[in-house]
């Protein structure tokens, strides 16, 4: 069966591929098509990354963008390891083979849950193996909303939400929003 990309779209909750775990892809031309779909779909919502799953697609497959800060502080210093990237990446069959730093709290939103932004708790480092568009293993390692995003496309590929992962205050104030969705899903 060939994905018609054009017709793709970003799926909201409570859609069955956002909680299932996603199968590995093979890089194929209908990948790199579904990819480059996907970079598209994920700036035209202004976010930073978006997974398959995301788009209805049970595979093994994100992509994420997290540009540079514009406007630097000129007090802080480097990391050691990147917290952006200058263009869109993407990643098949993505795993996290190393947690580092301290677990930061952050606020965060998803693609699928417009409207909805919640606590959640990351490690502030992960390193990932991956392939890349060209069929190469890669390694990377990154820290800062790098690695934080990484870490929520990852959990996407393995049916899990921020709503699984936010602190109790967050899903309590998202409660309501969360049951709207939840209801005009059921229309």
């Amino acid at each position: 069966m060939t994905i018609n990309t054009a017709k793709l779209r970003i799926e909201l909750y409570p859609t069955e591929t956002l909680k299932t775990k996603a199968k590995p892809v093979d890089l194929t031309d209908e990948v790199r098509a579904v990819a480059k779909r996907m970079i598209e779909l994920m700036n035209g919502a202004q976010g930073i990354g978006l997974a398959a799953p995301q788009i209805g697609l049970s595979w093994r497959l994100f992509v994420a963008h997290v540009p540079p800060d514009p406007e630097p502080d000129p007090e802080y210093s480097a990391p050691e390891f990147p917290e952006s990237c200058d263009s869109p990446q993407v990643f098949l069959n993505p795993t996290i083979t190393n947690f580092a730093g301290q677990l930061e709290p952050y606020d965060e939103g998803c693609l699928s849950l417009p409207g909805i932004t919640g606590e959640v708790n990351r490690p502030s480092i992960v390193t990932m193996t991956a392939t890349d568009l060209e069929g190469n293993e890669i390694i990377r390692t990154a820290s800062g909303l790098l690695a934080r995003c990484w870490q929520h496309e990852i959990d996407h590929l393995d049916g899990i939400l921020i709503l699984d992962k936010m602190t109790q205050m967050s899903r309590l104030k998202n409660r309501i929003r969360i049951k709207q969705m939840e209801k005009a899903a059921k229309r």
